[in-house]
């Protein structure tokens, strides 16, 4: 696991919320020299610190206006089974997030779609249509309170 001073929280504070921030203007927050800022972003990129810099995409303004969160409990939890569920859902781009959980379900998932139909249509090739599937609950977001991926540092 990387070790991670108090400059690397502080930056990794800065860029969760604006990673297009100027190095510059990060030093001066941190007290560090632009050129140490990004010395310290490429080494926290490289150890997978920083897994990504992507941009935030408001689900209704690209008309996937509902979220679903799915629980999915399966009937066998083989390793062989798992990892080929693991693989179903990560290759759905309808499903933001996907957790391997435990407790009753065995997976939870977070969803973005359309419509309705096109959730129904999603079940059917994902869970209907899968034999390993026992059984899952749906739930639909009425409201995004808040969303994100930001880490306490």
């Amino acid at each position: 696991m990387p070790q991670l001073d108090a400059f690397d929280r502080k930056i990794l504070d800065i860029l969760q919320r604006d990673n297009t921030t100027p190095q510059r203007t990060i030093g001066e927050a941190v007290n560090l020299s632009a050129p140490a800022v990004q010395r310290r972003i490429k080494r926290m990129t490289e150890e997978g610190v920083i897994r990504a810099n992507v941009a935030i995409v408001d689900p209704a303004a690209v008309g996937q206006a509902i979220t679903i969160f799915v629980e999915v409990e399966v009937i066998s939890e083989t390793a062989e089974q798992i990892e080929q569920a693991k693989r179903e859902f990560a290759a759905a781009p309808q499903i933001q997030q996907c957790y391997y959980v435990t407790g009753e379900a065995d997976f939870v998932l977070v969803i973005v779609v359309p419509s309705m139909a096109e959730y129904e249509a999603l079940t059917r090739r994902l869970f209907f249509g899968n034999n390993n599937v026992k059984r899952f609950r749906t739930f639909v977001a009425m409201d995004r309170i808040k969303v994100g991926l930001g880490v306490p540092t």
